[in-house]
C-alpha cells in the first residue's frame, strides 16, 4: 500500500511537471517588427470606377474578442449577443477617394469604435450600405459616397446570423435587410436546464457518407436555439430613414432581386433539421415574390440532403443551382442532372440547363446540355453566353459558346483542358456593367470579348490580354505583361473605355493599384501610393528555384536567405521547408512552376518568411505534388511521393551551398501539418517539425478527406498508410503540435492533436503539444500568432541551432 501511495504521487508530480503553465509569450524583436507591421487597406473600387472605398482594419483580433460569447449551431458560429457571426473580420475605419485624387478623404460621422462588416454598395454606385456591431447587436449604416460621411439608419436590431443581411432594391433608395423577429423566444442554457430524454438519431437503410462536419446541432436544445437565432424578419428601409414590415418571421438564407428589380428570389431553411450536415443541407423552400412582397410562385422543395451519392461530383435530383439571367429583366436559370446525380453513372451528358421566364409558370425551355457537372453562365447578348462546366475526377473543365435564343444550335467549345494546367488556362473573360446594373460579358463596339489571363508558362509569368471574335473564336494577343523585376495582375478591361485596371508589385514594393489604356498607348495612372510596412526584410535574396525529384518530375520552391547573407562567401545555415501537398491526376500538371520571384514578399501570420531575420534559410511554398495517374489515385502512394518531394528540396539548396542538412526543419499547416508527421515518422531528412491544426488518423474522417473520395471501408490500406498516428512507433524526431482548441474545419478536430500527443508521449517521442485557446483553424488573436511564433522561435533555435539554445538556456 505504501509502494502504491508513493507511485501516486509520483505519478502527479510528473504529470504536473510535462504541464506548462505559461502566460502569452511573445516573439523576438526581429520577428515581432514585422508582425506588428500595420497593414495597408482593403481598395474596394466601384464598377463604373467614381470611387475608391480604402477599408482598415487591425491585422489581428484580440483574445478579448475571440471569448465573447460564442455557440456553435448547424455549422454556424453565431454570438447571440449581437446576432452576427462570432468569427466575422471588422474594419474600423473608411477612407474615400476618386481616381483623380491624390489623397483619401476621411469618411465623416462612423460610429465610436467602429466594427463594420457586411458591406453592399447601391446598384447606382453613390450608397454603401453596412453593418455596425455595437455592444448589443448589429446596426444598419450607410456611406454617402460623394459626400463620404457616414450616418446610421437603425439600432442593434439587424439579425446577421445567417448571412446575407442586406440587399438593395433596384431604384438605390431602399435596403431589403434581415431583422430580430418580435416574437423571438429566450435561448436554452443546457448546463442549466434537466434533459427531458435521450439525444436520439436514426437512419432506415439509407446510405448517408457524409464528411465529418464540425459545430452541429447536437440535441433538441440545439435545435431550438438554432431555431431562435436563424429566424429573422424582413423589412424595407429607406435611405431616409423609414422603415416598413415586407415579410413576416422565418429562416431566411438568400435573397436575390432580378435584374429590373421587380422579383425577389428567397430561399429559406426548413424543418427538419440534422445532426449530420450543416443548415445548408437541411430542407429548404424557393419562392418567388413581387418587389411589394406578394407571393408569386413557389419554385421548388427540397428536402433533407443526407444521402447523397458517393463522390465529389455528387448532385441532388431536380432543379439546382437557381440564379438569374442577368442580361433579361426577369428570367430564371437552373440545372437538372442527368444522372440522378450519381457520378458512377456513365452518360453522355451530366446537365441540362433550363431557363423560365415569368410569371415562372411550368417547366423552363432548355438551352445548354454539359458533358461534366454544370457551373455558372456569364451572360452577354441574345445570340452569346458563356457557360462552364467541370468534373473533379478527370480534373477537366470545358468552356461553351452558346446560342440561348436557339437551343438547336450546337455549342461551340472554347476550351477542353485540364484546370490544373495552368500553363494553358485561356484566362477569364472581362466583365461589365449592364443597364440592370449587373455583371455581363463585357464587349466592345464590334462585339469582340476580352480574355484576362495569368500568363503562366514555362520562362516565367506574362499576364495578358486576349481580344476573342466570338464569331470565328481567333484570338489577338493585346497585352502582354513584361515589366523587368515586377509582377503585375491584370483585374478589370472595359474594352469601351479602354482602361485596364492593375496591380504591381515588387518583392520590395507593396501592390498599388494603376489604370492603363491598351490600344491609346495611355498611363499607366496610380491610384494608390502604399508604403511598404516590412523594410527589414526587403531587401533579402529572394528566388523562385526549380530542381528534379528522383523520378524526374521537375519542382519548385520560392528560397529566401537569411537578412545580410553573404553570397560571396556562402556559410551553411540551418533551414526552414514550409509545404502543402497538393493532388494531381498528370505529371505535365505537377511539373508546372507557378510562383513568381517578383510577388511582394508578405509574411502574414502563418508565414515562415519571419526566420530570415533569425539567421535561417527558408523555402517556402515547395512543390509537393501527390500525382496519381489514370485509374491509380494520388493516395495510393503518398508517403512514397512525399518523402521523394522533400528529399528533392533538401537536395536541391544543398547544392547551391547555403544550408547544413543536419539542421532542417519542416512546417506546415492543416493538410501541411498531416505531411510533417508523416515526413518525419517516415524519413531521417529533417531534425525538427512543426506542425500545426492537422489531422492524424484518418480513420476518424472515414467518409473521404481531402482530396481522397473513397471511404474507409473501400481503401483500408490507404487510411492506414496515410495515418500518422497508426505509426507513431516511428517518430524519432522532436515535434511540435500546435492546434486551435476551437477549430471548426472539417476534419481537424483538436482530438486530432490531443491523440496523436497522447500517443507519442507514451512512446517516448520528443512532442509538445500547444492548443490555443478560442482559436478556430486559422489563428485569429494577436495574444495567439505572437505565442505561436514564440513557440515555433523556441522550437527552431533548440533544434535546428543547437548552440544557441545551449547558449541561451532553452529548454
Amino acid at each position: 500500500m505504501k509502494n502504491w501511495t508513493i507511485w501516486c504521487f509520483l505519478a502527479c508530480i510528473l504529470t504536473i511537471q510535462a504541464q506548462e503553465q505559461l502566460t502569452y509569450q511573445t516573439p523576438p524583436a526581429e520577428i515581432l517588427k514585422l508582425a506588428e507591421a500595420p497593414l495597408a487597406p482593403r481598395v474596394l473600387i466601384t464598377d463604373n470606377g467614381s470611387y475608391m472605398m480604402l477599408m482598415f482594419r487591425s491585422p489581428y483580433k484580440t483574445i478579448g474578442e475571440l471569448s465573447e460569447t460564442e455557440m456553435r449551431l448547424a455549422g454556424l458560429r453565431i454570438n447571440p449577443a449581437t446576432n452576427i457571426g462570432s468569427r466575422t473580420n471588422y474594419y474600423n475605419n473608411l477612407h474615400i477617394k476618386t481616381p483623380e485624387e491624390l489623397e483619401s478623404r476621411q469618411v465623416s460621422g462612423l460610429p465610436e469604435n467602429p466594427r463594420l462588416a457586411n458591406f453592399s454598395l447601391s446598384p447606382d454606385q453613390e450608397i454603401l450600405a453596412m453593418t455596425h456591431t455595437a455592444d448589443t447587436g448589429a446596426e444598419l449604416w450607410m456611406v454617402d459616397m460623394s459626400e463620404a460621411r457616414a450616418f446610421r439608419l437603425t439600432g442593434p436590431v439587424l439579425n446577421a446570423n445567417m448571412g446575407d443581411v442586406i440587399n438593395w432594391f433596384k431604384d438605390s433608395q431602399s435596403v431589403l435587410v434581415k431583422t430580430l423577429p418580435e416574437d423571438r423566444k429566450m435561448l436554452i442554457d443546457r448546463l442549466e436546464t434537466v434533459p427531458a430524454g435521450p439525444t436520439i438519431a436514426t437512419n432506415d437503410g439509407k446510405k448517408a457518407q457524409n464528411r465529418t462536419y464540425q459545430d452541429l446541432i447536437k440535441n433538441p436544445d440545439d435545435a431550438f436555439n438554432f431555431e431562435q437565432l436563424a429566424r429573422s424578419e424582413l423589412k424595407k428601409i429607406n435611405v431616409s430613414g423609414e422603415i416598413s414590415t415586407w415579410m413576416g418571421p422565418a429562416l431566411y438564407r438568400n435573397i436575390n432581386f432580378s435584374p429590373d428589380g421587380n422579383y425577389v428570389m428567397v430561399v429559406t431553411a426548413e424543418k427538419p433539421f440534422s445532426y449530420l450536415v450543416p443548415y445548408y443541407r437541411f430542407p429548404s423552400k424557393t419562392q418567388i415574390y413581387s418587389q411589394t412582397g406578394d407571393l408569386v410562385r413557389t419554385l421548388l422543395e427540397v428536402p433533407l440532403i443526407e444521402d447523397l451519392p458517393k463522390g465529389f461530383m455528387a448532385e441532388r435530383t431536380g432543379m439546382r443551382d437557381i440564379s438569374w439571367r442577368r442580361d433579361k429583366p426577369a428570367t430564371l436559370v437552373y440545372a437538372e442532372a442527368l444522372d440522378g446525380g450519381d457520378p458512377a453513372v456513365d452518360v453522355p451528358f451530366r446537365d441540362e440547363v433550363f431557363l423560365l421566364d415569368a410569371p415562372f409558370e411550368g417547366k423552363g425551355r432548355s438551352v445548354l446540355k454539359t458533358i461534366n457537372r454544370y457551373r455558372y453562365i456569364l451572360w452577354g447578348t441574345d445570340q452569346a453566353a458563356i457557360a462552364t462546366d467541370m468534373w473533379w475526377d478527370t480534373r477537366n473543365t470545358k468552356t461553351y459558346l452558346f446560342n440561348p435564343s436557339d437551343p438547336t444550335s450546337d455549342p461551340v467549345v472554347l476550351s477542353d483542358r485540364n484546370y490544373q494546367d495552368r500553363y494553358s488556362d485561356p484566362g477569364s473573360f472581362a466583365t461589365t456593367q449592364n443597364a440592370f446594373k449587373e455583371s455581363v460579358l463585357a464587349l466592345d463596339k464590334k462585339g469582340n470579348a476580352y480574355l484576362l489571363g495569368d500568363g503562366y508558362t514555362e520562362e516565367g509569368q506574362f499576364p495578358f490580354v486576349d481580344q476573342m471574335n466570338l464569331k470565328t473564336q481567333k484570338k489577338m494577343r493585346l497585352y502582354e505583361s513584361r515589366i523587368p523585376g515586377k509582377m503585375e495582375t491584370l483585374l478589370e478591361y472595359d474594352p469601351l473605355e479602354d482602361q485596364l485596371l492593375v496591380q504591381i508589385e515588387s518583392p520590395a514594393d507593396y501592390p498599388n493599384y494603376y489604370y492603363k489604356s491598351l490600344i491609346r498607348r495611355k498611363g499607366p495612372s496610380q491610384l494608390t501610393h502604399f508604403e511598404n510596412p516590412f523594410k527589414s526584410i526587403q531587401d533579402v535574396h529572394k528566388e523562385v528555384i526549380t530542381y528534379t525529384r528522383a523520378d524526374g518530375l521537375e519542382l519548385s520552391g520560392t528560397l529566401y536567405l537569411p537578412v545580410g547573407y553573404d553570397r560571396e562567401s556562402p556559410e551553411k545555415k540551418p533551414m526552414i521547408l514550409w509545404a502543402y501537398p497538393r493532388e494531381f491526376k498528370d505529371k505535365s500538371s505537377a511539373a508546372q512552376n507557378t510562383q513568381n520571384p517578383n510577388e511582394f514578399t508578405y509574411p502574414y501570420w502563418g508565414s515562415p518568411i519571419y526566420w530570415v531575420t533569425r539567421g535561417y534559410v527558408v523555402l517556402d511554398d515547395a512543390a509537393f505534388p501527390i500525382i496519381g495517374e489514370g485509374t491509380e489515385e494520388p493516395n495510393d502512394s503518398f508517403r512514397t511521393q512525399l518523402v521523394a518531394n522533400a528529399r528533392a528540396a533538401i537536395d536541391a539548396v544543398d547544392k547551391m551551398g547555403y544550408i547544413d542538412r543536419t539542421r532542417v526543419g519542416v512546417g506546415g499547416h492543416s493538410y501541411g501539418a498531416f505531411m510533417v508527421a508523416n515526413l518525419l515518422s517516415h524519413s531521417d531528412l529533417f531534425a525538427a517539425g512543426v506542425a500545426r491544426s492537422g489531422a492524424y488518423n484518418r480513420t476518424l474522417t472515414p467518409f473521404g478527406f481531402q482530396s481522397e473520395q473513397r471511404n474507409y471501408w473501400e481503401a483500408p490500406e490507404v487510411y492506414y498508410t496515410m495515418s500518422p498516428f497508426m505509426h507513431a512507433e516511428k517518430m524519432k524526431t522532436p515535434l511540435l503540435l500546435i492546434h486551435g482548441e476551437a477549430d471548426n474545419n472539417s476534419g481537424t478536430y483538436p482530438m486530432q492533436s490531443e491523440r496523436y500527443f497522447n500517443a507519442l508521449k507514451g512512446l517516448g517521442a520528443q512532442v509538445r503539444l500547444v492548443m490555443l485557446p478560442k482559436e478556430s483553424h486559422g489563428y485569429r488573436a494577436q495574444e495567439s500568432i505572437f505565442h505561436m511564433l514564440w513557440e515555433q522561435d523556441q522550437w527552431f533555435e533548440k533544434y535546428l541551432k543547437p548552440e544557441s539554445a545551449a547558449a541561451t538556456g532553452t529548454r
